[in-house]
């Protein structure tokens, strides 16, 4: 009889038993080994159990990061039960939709967002609340603390068994059009995960990694905090992206592994020492679109932007860059790493030659297993037997990958196919640009034309003339955007996405209204 691979939760027994005096994780002031750390995961297991969760039940997160949002992670992995990460940024209703849809009964919130997790109660009916950073007010919750004090710190026996195969995570996608759809990630997943993010950056047990993104996204998990816990190596959480405290932890605590969203670092660029990123062995950016002349920003001050590429689906890992060719091929997302394969196709999924646009696919044990209760979108995403990413991409024949544009961002003027990344990254050579979007408007003659949504850096003045100008001269004309506007910022998402429904709602009703 063949043995079902144990879950990710039994790497934490293991530390236990092989480095227990090892630092595990630092949050805030507070450390643990992984003796302490697997204590504290096994009490935790025990007291939600004591609640009657079970083997395939829902769990919810509302809070900063903390090392009590890494306890429920692996918790979760070992009890076989299923995380439902929320994005604070969020409003109650969009939080609401996402509770209902999961069916989560327990909601583990900070006491920061406290009145959230009160309407939430409210509207969602949630059985169990559990406040897990500081003092609640709240009526009928309990403190992480209390609830797990007094139960024991021995493995937990889970319901049912669990393994690779079982499910972990529902990570909503960001919603930037339409309602969100959960992405059910397995324990596998996360898994394979870490094995191509260690085979590509060589991560080892003497990594410390710097974890600054939220761990309501999937970055905030896979890049690189499992892939670290699994080769018992050091993960540092951020409770929030601060740029000065990030780089304070960076020179303290020696951290040799950072990974950050292009937001990120544009923000750490304007920070005074900066450049102690340079005693990083992995400085890596990913989540959004990288501008080259960021890239180049930080290697005119002998720093090296790694880029990557991934997305929810895949738990995130799709493709790295070679460290060696971080210059030569800026602008490239590298090679698909190990345990997963990519093709570029046309709409009938046949391989476009090389050097031509088509869609992104790719198929992997790190990809989802489907969209929590949407058989008709997991159907549609997986045709052919492929998960489609809705990304247009390029492939030269040496297998680097380029991300031309997102499917739906890319317009028609002219008969002419416009993507927007491209634009933006010409925008970004202007040095009076702190932010850039491009959107596609109609047009009576052209059918849609380019609106370059811009703010400027503090204390630069530019005009609309100057910047079509700049462009003349550098994009053939049915790119050069038709129009520019001025803002203070752009609209983000927490992973520092250009939110460009919002901007597409704002602008093209505008243009509506003027016609």
């Amino acid at each position: 009889m063949q043995m079902q691979p144990e879950g990710i939760g039994s790497w934490f027994k293991y530390r236990e038993m092989e480095t227990p005096d090892k630092e595990a994780l630092v949050s805030d002031e507070k450390r643990f080994s992984y003796r302490e750390l697997n204590q504290r995961i096994n009490r935790l297991s025990w007291a939600m159990q004591s609640l009657g969760i079970k083997h395939g039940d829902r769990i919810a997160v509302l809070s900063y990061n903390c090392n009590e949002f890494a306890e429920i992670i692996i918790a979760a992995a070992k009890l076989g039960l299923i995380l439902v990460p929320l994005n604070w940024r969020l409003t109650p209703v969009e939080l609401t939709f996402i509770l209902s849809d999961s069916g989560a009964a327990t909601l583990f919130y900070d006491a920061s967002f406290t009145a959230t997790a009160e309407e939430l109660q409210k509207k969602t009916g949630v059985k169990n609340l559990i406040s897990l950073y500081g003092e609640s007010s709240l009526k009928g919750s309990r403190t992480y603390d209390d609830l797990t004090a007094g139960t024991p710190d021995t493995e937990p026996t889970p319901s049912a068994p669990v393994g690779l195969d079982t499910p972990h995570i529902i990570m909503y996608t960001a919603g930037t059009t339409g309602k969100p759809k959960g992405a059910v990630l397995t324990q596998g997943a996360s898994f394979w995960n870490a094995v191509n993010c260690i085979s590509a950056i060589s991560i080892t047990a003497d990594d410390r990694d710097l974890n600054v993104l939220p761990m309501f996204h999937i970055g905030g998990i896979g890049l690189f905090t499992l892939a670290v816990f699994y080769m018992g190596g050091t993960v540092l959480l951020l409770r929030t992206f601060d740029p000065a405290k990030a780089l304070t932890k960076i020179r303290q605590e020696k951290v040799s592994i950072f990974f950050g969203v292009p937001a990120i670092f544009l923000f750490l660029a304007n920070q005074p020492d900066f450049q102690c990123l340079k005693d990083v062995r992995v400085v890596m950016c990913g989540g959004a679109p990288l501008p080259v002349s960021l890239i180049k920003l930080y290697d005119e001050k002998g720093l090296r932007l790694l880029q990557g590429f991934g997305m929810s689906e895949a738990a995130p890992s799709i493709a790295i860059l070679d460290k060696d060719m971080y210059l030569q091929k800026a602008g490239s997302i590298g090679r698909r790493l190990m345990h997963l394969e990519t093709r570029v196709v046309d709409e009938d999924m046949k391989d476009v030659p090389a050097g031509e646009v088509g869609e992104l696919i790719l198929r992997g044990p790190n990809v989802m297993i489907g969209y929590w209760n949407r058989p008709e979108a997991t159907e549609e995403a997986f045709r052919g037997g492929w998960f489609h990413s809705g990304d247009l991409a390029r492939r030269e024949a040496d297998g680097s990958l380029y991300i031309v544009d997102r499917s739906k961002d890319m317009y028609i003027s002219g008969g002419e196919n416009v993507y927007p990344a491209e634009v933006e990254n010409a925008l970004y050579e202007i040095p009076e640009i702190g932010e850039a979007a491009v959107i596609g408007i109609p047009d009576h003659k052209w059918g849609e034309v380019g609106k370059a949504i811009i703010a400027v850096k503090q204390g630069k003045k530019l005009t609309e003339e100057q910047v079509i100008s700049y462009l003349k001269g550098r994009l053939a004309k049915f790119k050069v955007p038709a129009s520019v506007v001025f803002t203070d910022l752009l609209p983000r998402n927490a992973m520092g996405k250009v939110m460009k429904n919002t901007l597409r709602e704002k602008y093209i009703m505008k243009n509506s209204e003027i016609d």
